[in-house]
């Protein structure tokens, strides 16, 4: 046979690498001995073994603390030819030559939707709230490493370097992981303190900035001949997505139904869109990770990214990023590092960078006046790395612009760099405050000392009533107190979780979203009610995060600023026909972990009506069964009315003889530990109280003391019920956990709200004719938080402080029996 083609003489005496091409096996084991040998099979058994070993490696290094991006690398170098697959039945059997033709693909499609999601969580709103000290440092924490590194890439002395690549490995070291920063801050306790905030400031324009980085490496990286075609291409994108996709986008919700949702087809419609976003800016001359990243960014609506973020981002962390980990570890391999230079050499290359960062910071605290021991620490902070710079160096190779060599000595720089940060972290921890945390109740606290009152508001409908409320707690000059209004924001969308401190002399954006708009009239609000009272000072702080995790916050906040008292909103509002509706359940979840954790007393506030011709309550009424709950009560409302023109009736509810009997009866036991209360240490403690309160008001004309001895539940109902017709404008009762009077025991079966206990209940879902307010009391007991089902006996706990609050019995005047006193003071 005649041979007519050309013969290509440089393929000869060459090796040529042939590999299967089958992508799918139909008969399985039955075609052949090796069922990895089809591309889809192969590609399953890579990404289970990516995952297991990355589970496994979340499970064995938890004990150091390590964040889950440095475990990630590190089962991503296990398996490449740095660790198991120097073996060559691993290498052969499990990562081929030839796999990468499919892990490849699917490593750029996971860090396409991987940069979606960053786009949908990033607020750049938070970065108009950066202050000007915090941005400088920022902004050097950015370009100085950028073009430091850039400079270092051309001291590693390795032989044929291409010089475009010293684009990447800047942009590589000035990156800052966000994400990971807030974890290990918030681990190590220190995302709250100054040094904390100016780190994540720092992080958020590192951020942003290394998604431009990496779109300029990628345009400076291609051909020559098109780099202005491809930066004009790409940046007339990223104004289309701005002025064009954005409004469309809010158009279309703004058409959608109020509070259906968003449908399959709406959101699958937006990931089709991250598709074409990224198959755009791929023909642009970028990456369509770019794309997808801008995409992201320009979504308009908050609930819109919840829901695309509960529907992708489980799938993309969990399924689709073990596989660019995979990838970034069999691309790195540490024997090549030395290859063409010394290894002295290599170890001052990767100590600079480490320090670049530390450097930068060092040289704006000359600028910045900032001390020298906390710019070293925010530059440590800010060495901390994300997958954006495994995703940067990943580039960097497949531009073919980063050798094996370079990209491994960067790979290890990154890993070395984050796994250092949170040991050093832990340095920076802020020592514990050494003000003792002594005023935790109002039974406790002198009336001439400053009383720090912590509330907490989820909506503007809570501002009146707080406001209301801290009137009526009686503010002077002898007797000041101190306000901590904190903001409570669900975490939703691009925010991330955070604290923020209001300044009230700082206007709020131009343009705020719906969130800052609260604050704004949150803030406005707590500077009137200190400018217009005495012995008043306030502060506003917004707290954003999850549901499951407010109540500790909460919790940590009334602990930092020493508070004496919790005021927490009731999950429900009263609508227009009087109606007590759910505002959101969630709240009532907060409210039940805030009572159980507090490190003070806790109030619940009920508003039933606000009153229209008074901004504060003139006519209070305590409700006194016993028990510490009760007492802090009378506490509180003593506070009110001392010196005021409010008026204060305590009525005291009694057991009558009968009832007496029932009240040693024991609970059956239901499998719970039972709970054994010392009754007669309790009715000492009420009676030294009550006892003190009587001889101090005795003369006061505006407190009235009355005593009603009642049978059972059905007189107690009655008599509270007849109380409407004084038209009180507060009702204050104690939660009642310690001692349950016999007047209030069948109660507790039938409460709708049991946070309120029995009488708080019965104020919030009976009906009454008169509008009044409802604080439901919680003391604060030493070392003792008590809940349902505690293990510890209520005998064992320390009542020391407070029997020494109030006069003994024997300092007390001739109050010897309490049941001889039975008057009003007004007779």
């Amino acid at each position: 046979m005649e041979y007519t083609g050309f013969l290509n003489v440089d393929s000869l005496n060459q090796s040529i690498l042939c590999h299967a091409q089958s992508i799918y096996r139909f008969n399985g084991v039955w075609e052949g001995p090796d069922p990895s040998t089809p591309l889809i099979s192969l590609f399953l058994i890579q990404l289970t073994v990516a995952i297991g070993v990355n589970q496994f490696l979340h499970f064995a290094l938890k004990p150091f603390n390590q964040p889950p991006f440095v475990v990630d690398i590190l089962g991503g170098i296990l398996v490449g030819p740095s660790a198991f697959g120097r073996i060559n039945g691993i290498k052969n059997l499990v990562f081929p030559f030839y796999s990468l033709k499919v892990l490849e693909p699917m490593a750029h499609l996971s860090v396409m939707y991987y940069a979606f999601l960053v786009g949908l969580k990033m607020d750049v709103r938070a970065i108009l709230r950066i202050g000007p000290k915090a941005m400088k440092i920022a902004l050097s924490g950015t370009f100085i490493p950028f073009f430091l590194g850039c400079g270092l890439f051309f001291c590693t002395n390795y032989p044929s370097q291409d010089s475009r690549g010293s684009l990447f490995v800047g942009a590589a070291l000035s990156v800052t992981g966000f994400s990971v920063l807030a974890k290990i801050l918030d681990q190590q306790q220190i995302l709250h303190t100054e040094i904390g905030k100016t780190a994540m400031s720092s992080a958020l324009i590192n951020d942003l900035c290394s998604w431009g980085f990496l779109a300029l490496a990628f345009v400076v990286s291609s051909e020559s001949s098109g780099i202005h075609y491809s930066l004009i291409c790409t940046s007339a994108f990223i104004l289309l997505c701005v002025y064009y996709v954005r409004p469309a986008l809010r158009w279309i919700i703004r058409k959608m139904p109020e509070g259906q949702g968003y449908s399959e087809f709406y959101i699958c419609s937006i990931l089709t869109g991250v598709a074409l976003c990224g198959a755009l800016t791929d023909a642009c001359g970028t990456h369509p990770m770019i794309g997808a990243f801008t995409f992201g960014l320009v979504i308009p609506n908050d609930v819109l990214e919840a829901a695309l973020v509960d529907k992708l981002e489980d799938f993309v962390l969990g399924i689709l990023m073990p596989v660019i980990y995979l990838v970034c570890g069999i691309r790195t391999n540490i024997d090549f590092i030395s290859v063409g230079t010394q290894w002295y050499w290599v170890g001052l290359v990767f100590i600079f960078a480490c320090s670049l960062k530390i450097i930068s910071a060092v040289f704006m605290s000359l600028l910045c006046e900032l001390p020298l021991k906390e710019a070293v620490g925010i530059g440590m902070l800010t060495n901390t790395k994300s997958i954006m710079a495994m995703i940067i160096l990943e580039a960097g190779q497949i531009q073919n612009v980063l050798g094996t060599n370079t990209y491994s000595l960067m790979v290890m720089a990154v890993l070395v760099m984050t796994m250092g940060v949170t040991p050093l972290a832990n340095s920076f921890r802020p020592t514990e405050n050494v003000t003792p945390y002594r005023r935790r109740t109002i039974q406790k606290a002198k009336s001439d000392e400053e009383l720090i009152i912590l509330t907490c508001i989820h909506n503007t409908r809570n501002v009146l009533s707080l406001i209301h409320f801290l009137r009526t707690s009686n503010p002077t000059k002898t007797s000041p107190i101190n306000v901590s209004a904190l903001q409570l924001v669900e975490l939703v969308g691009r925010a991330s979780a955070m604290l923020l401190v209001h300044n009230s002399r700082k206007s709020g954006p131009r343009n705020p979203s719906h969130i800052e708009a609260q604050a704004d009239h949150i803030v406005n609000a707590f500077d009137n009610f200190e400018l217009r009272s005495e012995g008043v000072t306030t502060q506003v702080l917004t707290a954003r995060c999850a549901y499951a995790t407010m109540d500790e916050d909460i919790c940590n906040i009334a602990k930092d600023k020493r508070a004496a008292f919790i005021v927490i909103p009731f999950h429900k509002q009263q609508t227009m026909n009087g109606e007590m509706e759910d505002i959101n359940p969630s709240i009532r979840g907060v409210n039940e972990g805030v009572l159980d954790n507090a490190p003070c007393s806790v109030g619940i506030l009920i508003e039933r009506g606000v009153s229209e011709s008074s901004d504060y309550a003139r006519n209070i009424a305590v409700l006194y069964f016993g028990g510490p709950d009760d007492r802090e009560a009378l506490a509180y409302s003593w506070r009110m009315v001392e010196g005021s023109d409010a008026k204060l009736t305590v009525m005291r509810f009694i057991p009558s003889a009968d009832a007496e009997k029932l009240e040693h009866v024991e609970p059956a036991n239901d499998g719970h530990v039972s709970l054994h209360i010392d009754i007669e240490r309790e009715k000492l403690l009420d009676e030294d109280y009550l006892g003190k309160f009587k001889t101090a008001t005795i003369n006061n004309n505006s407190i009235s003391y009355c005593e009603l001895v009642l049978n059972d539940e059905e007189e107690t109902i009655k008599a509270i019920k007849s109380m409407d017709e004084n038209n009180y404008d507060l009702y204050m009762v104690g939660r009642g956990r310690v001692m349950t009077s016999p007047l209030t025991a069948g109660l507790t079966d039938w409460c709708d709200c049991p946070e309120l206990g029995p009488i708080g209940d019965l104020l919030v879902t009976s009906e009454f004719e008169s509008t009044f307010s409802v604080l439901v009391v919680q003391q604060y007991i030493k070392n003792n938080m008590i809940r349902e089902g505690s293990m510890r006996s209520v005998s064992s706990m320390n009542y020391g402080d407070e029997m020494a609050m109030g006069p003994s019995l024997v300092d007390s005047e001739g109050f010897g029996t309490f049941s001889t006193f039975n008057r009003d003071h007004d007779d």
